[in-house]
């Protein structure tokens, strides 16, 4: 359901620890993953039944993912870089010099364009300060000093994949995942940052995770709502609500482009519940 939100269309399925399973529970398992992916975008995907443990079949995962995926994306590699954060972190361990100190590491995916160390990059919404009794968000600047890809160091990167990007910020900065949801890319050139937005609606028959069949009602105006805009979440309130459209008010501010997919949930007996996604208009 969440591939088909965000409308990843190549998908691979794996079926792993064959090896602690007989040939016919593996082939009765395969049946069943068959009949779980009928009737969705997967129905068709390819199932590649492996022992990551002791590597039987990886060779054939890899081909899948290369047939199926890999040769099937075009990539973007002449726009402006863009890239959702997913992981920030420090890498020093305690008690280091501070003249040995290493500058925060951000981690992420490139949707479009490419990096190269020695660029300059901003990162928004970016911290939060207080200004006059006020919270608001100042971008940061950075300048790569460092990328990996694959776990080897590179000297640039393109989309795809996961890479991890070196940079003389401080550490503290990017600490415990503290930049997680803010968007990077070249100065002056990324989304704009915005606390509310319109978006078309598109609601599932019935409520995702719930251990009952519940349907989904209509979105109202006045109440909260859980957004997923690329790797940032967000609480946004609806302000107005109309036929598959919706204005929200956010707690917490987002980079968003036009005709980006969001993940709406609702919260249903104390718990958040997707119920369908959004495109920002």
């Amino acid at each position: 359901m969440a591939l088909s939100i965000i409308g990843i269309e190549h998908i691979v399925i794996v079926q792993n620890k064959i090896d602690i399973v007989t040939r016919e529970q593996a082939i009765e398992n395969y049946k069943q993953i068959k009949e779980f992916v009928k009737g969705t975008v997967a129905e068709n995907a390819p199932i590649i039944p492996i022992s990551a443990n002791h590597g039987v079949n990886i060779d054939m995962l890899i081909e899948a993912i290369q047939t199926h995926i890999i040769h099937k994306m075009d990539r973007d590699t002449e726009s402006t870089p863009l890239m959702h954060v997913a992981r920030s972190f420090d890498i020093n361990p305690p008690g280091t010099e501070p003249a040995d100190l290493k500058g925060g590491i951000i981690g992420g995916t490139l949707i479009q364009g490419t990096l190269k160390t020695g660029d300059d990059v901003e990162i928004v919404p970016g911290r939060r300060v207080q200004d006059a009794g006020k919270i608001v968000y100042e971008k940061i600047s950075a300048r790569i000093t460092t990328l990996e890809a694959g776990g080897q160091s590179v000297e640039s990167v393109g989309p795809g994949g996961l890479i991890a990007i070196g940079t003389e910020l401080d550490p503290s900065i990017t600490k415990s995942d503290g930049l997680t949801g803010t968007m990077l890319g070249k100065p002056g050139e990324l989304p704009p940052v915005v606390s509310e937005f319109t978006m078309k609606t598109v609601l599932m028959d019935r409520v995702v995770g719930s251990s009952s069949e519940l349907n989904v009602d209509d979105i109202k105006s006045n109440e909260p709502l859980m957004l997923s805009v690329g790797t940032a979440t967000t609480v946004g309130v609806v302000k107005s609500a109309r036929p598959d459209l919706a204005e929200v008010l956010l707690k917490i501010p987002v980079c968003v482009m036009p005709g980006q997919r969001v993940a709406i949930s609702r919260r249903i007996s104390n718990k958040w519940r997707l119920i369908g996604y959004g495109i920002v208009e």
